[in-house]
């Protein structure tokens, strides 16, 4: 054969080697997660103005040490008080105020008994998120003290709002409300994971396991009433709306035992709440439980093999309730009020045209966040919705609004700016005349609880005792915009994982940010491009974020090889990325 003839023929057996290599190479290789969104997300702005990012975990460690100071002096201090009922357990625990100044509570006020579990179990999740002991604070052990809330009397025996709750109220004038019940428990399991060695809470949190399922096992699927009734095992239709969105509670509650306790029957019951959830046909969305069965889908898929569809209680949480016997118009606020972006706020998008609630606004966080570790498809929307709400939920605050948009700016003084008002409505229509051409309005959310004028319990103790949540979730980079946040920290009762963050760019063209890591090192790998990003991480490196995307990065111990099974990543014994 000529010579040329042979090269020719080479160097096309060479091509076709090259073609087939890089079809097989492009065929084995793992393509970037696509996006999925949320579409009430998608018309909020990339970039909400005017921006101001406050340093969410510094009011946390503020609000912690005002609040929980037995010795503060001055008007309506301190606010925190001793009480020696010993209700449920012979130990005394403490209460905190529900609002400055609430005539129903302190030390004289009844006995001291009134005190509220979803603002003091708050406040001690927050602590516990953002790195403070409590169960060693000044010779406290709040951790067990709260125990107090775990009601034995009326033989409900799971977490109440109260510690002494009777079957027809729950405290301070409320009827039973089904979300009320369930959320203490949450928040006690949340604690729980903070503070693992405290002696007689896993023996309490199995009896709220067993509760739950029982419940569950009861209802088969039908969550049709205002509240359940723990001790004869029974559901209640009252003037209340009907909550089925408490079938979230109860399947968080179930996976989080299964994790612990590791039995089977758990397990069962989370998937057969879930189930209930997403039998609904329309959005039952009542007050904070909602997006919690997002969270608990997404771990059930990841983990445990499961395939549910859970993007409609996605729609159902942020598009609210347009049931006329659920509670209508509850969900996620979507407007720019006056000179104010707003969007991502929690609330009523229906009463008085627009009514945000901060404790609602940073509970929100708390189960979507950790959401797209398992379900890295919804990292985009996700991110974007949480640049908006952690720039919003300021708002709420007396320093962080103008005194013309506020209904006490001369009180402000009292809440040291870590206690905020507990609503921003979008106009008030009746309570100030003052107010009425201003939008939008801090102020608190009547029954008003002091007497006389000015009434100073709008100032929400309650409400901003959750603001931990987004203390230990967000954290500014050195570019106006771009927030890395933490997958990890309200991710309670998981798996082992590395450290994983979300960074989502608004802005239309790539940004450089600065990433700071200190420790041993370690490589990036982000779940989104299935890349390494860098290695040999322990200090400060330039991190490139794609126009209005994002990021979801790992950081892997260097030594730890990245390896590939049946579609899940692992570092070691660590997953990395589920399938």
């Amino acid at each position: 054969m000529p010579k040329n003839i042979t090269m020719k023929h080479n160097i096309f057996i060479l091509s076709l080697s090259f073609i087939i290599l890089f079809f097989l190479g492009s065929c084995n290789q793992t393509r970037p997660v696509e996006q999925v969104q949320i579409s009430r997300v998608q018309s909020m702005p990339f970039l909400p103005e005017p921006y101001k990012m406050l340093n969410w975990k510094e009011v946390a460690v503020n609000f912690d040490q005002y609040v929980f100071d037995h010795d503060a002096k001055g008007d309506y201090l301190p606010l925190i008080w001793l009480d020696n009922s010993q209700k449920n357990f012979p130990q005394q625990t403490f209460g905190l105020y529900t609002a400055i100044g609430d005539v129903r509570q302190g030390s004289n006020a009844n006995g001291g008994e009134f005190h509220e579990a979803i603002g003091t179990l708050g406040a001690l999740m927050s602590a516990g998120l953002v790195d403070i002991d409590k169960t060693n604070q000044h010779g406290f052990n709040y951790i067990k003290m709260a125990q107090n809330y775990f009601n034995m009397g009326n033989n409900w025996n799971i977490f109440m709002n109260n510690t002494s709750s009777s079957v027809g109220s729950l405290g301070g004038g409320y009827s039973r409300d089904w979300w009320y019940d369930i959320f203490p428990n949450m928040l006690y399991y949340a604690i729980a994971d903070l503070y693992p060695e405290v002696n007689r809470s896993d023996s309490l949190l199995l009896i709220v396991a067993n509760q739950f399922y029982r419940a569950d096992s009861v209802l088969n699927g039908n969550y049709h009433y205002s509240y359940f009734d723990y001790s004869t095992m029974e559901g209640i239709q009252s003037h209340i709306p009907l909550q089925e969105d408490a079938a979230a509670g109860h399947a968080w509650v179930l996976l989080a035992a299964h994790q612990k306790f590791g039995e089977q029957k758990y397990l069962q019951g989370a998937k057969s709440a879930i189930e209930a959830l997403l039998s609904q046909k329309e959005s039952r969305f009542y007050e904070v439980l909602m997006p919690f069965g997002a969270l608990t889908a997404a771990r059930l898929n990841a983990q445990h093999g499961t395939n549910y569809n859970f993007h409609p209680i996605l729609d159902w949480t942020f598009d609210g309730c347009h049931a006329t016997d659920g509670r209508y118009g509850w969900g996620i606020i979507n407007e720019r009020w006056g000179n104010f972006d707003v969007h991502g706020i929690q609330g009523s998008w229906d009463h008085d045209g627009g009514y945000g609630f901060l404790m609602n606004t940073f509970d929100m966080a708390w189960p979507l966040v950790p959401m797209v570790r398992y379900a890295p498809e919804y990292a985009e929307t996700i991110g974007k919705w949480m640049l908006n709400v952690a720039n919003a939920a300021r708002l709420f605050y007396p320093n962080e609004i103008p005194d013309g948009n506020q209904s006490l700016p001369e009180n402000k003084s009292l809440t040291r700016n870590v206690i905020a008002y507990e609503g921003l409505k979008k106009i008030d229509r009746y309570d100030n005349p003052s107010l009425v051409d201003a939008s939008p309005v801090a102020l608190g959310d009547g029954p008003l609880w002091v007497e006389g004028n000015p009434d100073v319990s709008q100032f929400s103790v309650y409400g901003s005792a959750h603001v931990g949540i987004l203390g230990a979730i967000v954290h500014k980079t050195n570019i106006n915009g771009i927030l890395k946040l933490d997958c990890l920290a309200t991710d309670f009762h998981s798996d082992n994982a590395f450290p994983t963050y979300l960074i989502f760019n608004p802005y239309e063209e790539e940004m450089v940010i600065d990433y700071f890591y200190q420790g041993a090192p370690v490589y990036l790998f982000d779940i989104i491009s299935h890349g390494i990003l860098a290695n040999n991480v322990s200090g400060q490196t330039a991190l490139s974020i794609p126009a209005q995307s994002a990021r979801l990065i790992v950081e892997i111990p260097e030594g730890e090889k990245l390896e590939k099974h049946n579609g899940i990543y692992m570092a070691g014994d660590v997953i990395v990325s589920y399938k």
